[in-house]
């Protein structure tokens, strides 16, 4: 098959041919049709991610049809349409048993822990647990689109935040994170105030519900500014791209009690950002994590999707080659498109 493949963090991918999987007893092998671009690519390939083990293959949001199974899969089959959360659970740990795969201690990840989905194929093991059935009317590439970010941010702001009709709720980051919790939190009732420091992300974040706009570039105090828009402070906010600035922002602009939700991942020199503990100490705010969603969690995500209360779909800028990928990938640090770039030719 063809692949995408690195031998060293940094250095420029090869479109390599490479041998097709086969699927683990418990797992199965996927004919992928679709498979997005995502910052956590660009970290793996950068080499910060301790799971990634060289040679790689990346690539950890995807959907597609499956081609072969392990005998102990019982629930799929061959031909089956399906997409998997990046992060998926072993089934048997007590994690897996309370509901909670996403944060399993045995987690398999496409793109991370194995190879990944920049290929025509890709193995995914523990299928019984982390597979997910795709609806005839969702095509592909909009469900390749789920798979990490829109996933996260609808775990993010559904379950970690509890964000509920009515609630302010700022994002910090209108990329492909920041844009889904904002048309996440709108289809909930909540009112998004969108920050970032392009004036065209955040019009696009307007258009995908958010009710008011702060541009970071322009006005000198951040939480300021969104403590003005809301009277009071965000009830809700959360750091969708992921640098001490914001984070610290993303906690310093809610009101009392308020829920600050981690997405962006804090890798590198950037993993001990400063907080602003007196303040999370006597506002009682709270500060969560959010690392991927639960397949059995995609019921409600696509039965919203069905009913046309998000569109996911509208998050997508490009469907490009697996060829096209490989500049896209390496370009993704400074990239300033809109939207999220898609990987639906091989």
């Amino acid at each position: 098959m063809k692949a995408m493949y690195y031998d060293a963090f940094g250095k420029t991918p090869e479109i390599r041919t490479v041998a097709d999987p086969s699927p683990s007893e418990d797992g199965v092998v996927i004919a992928v049709g679709a498979t997005g671009l995502c910052r956590s690519d660009w970290h793996g390939w950068m080499g910060h991610d301790p799971d990634i083990r060289l040679p790689h293959v990346p690539g950890h949001e995807l959907a597609g049809k499956v081609v072969a199974t392990g005998k102990g899969v019982m629930r799929f089959k061959v031909g089956d349409r399906v997409t998997v959360p990046f992060v998926s659970g072993c089934g048997h740990c007590g994690e897996c048993h309370s509901g909670n795969q996403q944060v399993c201690p045995n987690q398999f990840q496409p793109g991370f822990t194995h190879w990944g989905s920049f290929a025509e194929y890709v193995a995914i093991d523990y299928a019984e647990t982390n597979l997910v059935h795709l609806p005839e009317e969702i095509d592909d590439a909009t469900a390749a689109s789920l798979g990490c970010r829109f996933a996260t941010s609808f775990r993010a702001v559904a379950d970690q935040a509890r964000t509920g009709p009515g609630e302010w709720i700022a994002i910090h980051g209108c990329g492909g994170v920041g844009l889904s919790a904002i048309m996440i939190a709108a289809a909930l009732g909540a009112n998004p105030v969108a920050i970032d420091i392009s004036d065209e992300k955040l019009a696009f974040a307007s258009e995908c519900g958010a009710v008011a706009t702060i541009n970071a570039a322009t006005v000198g105090d951040v939480p300021e500014a969104v403590r003005e828009i809301t009277k009071g402070g965000a009830h809700v906010s959360i750091d969708a791209l992921g640098h001490p600035v914001t984070c610290f922002n993303s906690i310093r602009n809610l009101r009392r009690r308020g829920r600050h939700v981690q997405i962006g991942l804090m890798l590198g020199d950037h993993s001990t950002p400063q907080i602003p503990m007196a303040q999370v100490i006597g506002h009682e705010l709270e500060i969560y994590g959010s690392h991927g969603m639960q397949a059995w969690r995609y019921d409600a995500m696509l039965s919203m999707l069905s009913a046309g209360k998000i569109a996911p779909q509208k998050l997508i800028g490009k469907r490009i080659s697996l060829e096209e990928g490989v500049p896209a990938l390496v370009a993704m640090e400074r990239s300033e498109g809109l939207g999220i770039s898609v990987i639906t030719q091989f």
